[in-house]
């Protein structure tokens, strides 16, 4: 079965900087496109990044400059290195990938964004 555990989340004060990592079993890892996403309060869930199997990368616009998404196919691994932290970042941050055509999301790890 297809499972996606988040970690890394934590309080930061802005400008800081923290790295989240995805772990990923029961898919064929280096041929699927997998993404962050994140849903702070009262928002909707947004794309913050995806890494797609050719290593290609698609970054929002708010996060561009900041954050780096990278994978590692050995370790079946996802990660989101976040610099320069905004309060704006604060929300509850998803691992994502399609499988089969079906949506798989991790439970998601907090990040709070705060002095």
């Amino acid at each position: 079965q297809v499972q996606l555990v988040e970690s890394g989340g934590g309080l930061v004060q802005p400008g800081g900087s923290l790295r989240l990592s995805c772990a990923a079993s029961g898919i064929i890892f280096s041929i699927r496109a997998m993404a962050w996403y994140r849903q702070g309060s009262g928002n909707q869930r947004e794309l913050v990044a995806r890494i797609n199997s050719d290593d290609s990368i698609t970054y929002a616009d708010s996060v561009k400059g900041r954050f780096t998404i990278s994978r590692d196919n050995a370790k079946n691994t996802v990660s989101l290195q976040m610099n320069s932290l905004k309060s704006e970042d604060t929300a509850v941050y998803y691992c994502n990938t399609v499988h089969f055509g079906m949506q798989y999301w991790g439970k998601g790890t907090l990040v709070t964004v705060s002095s």
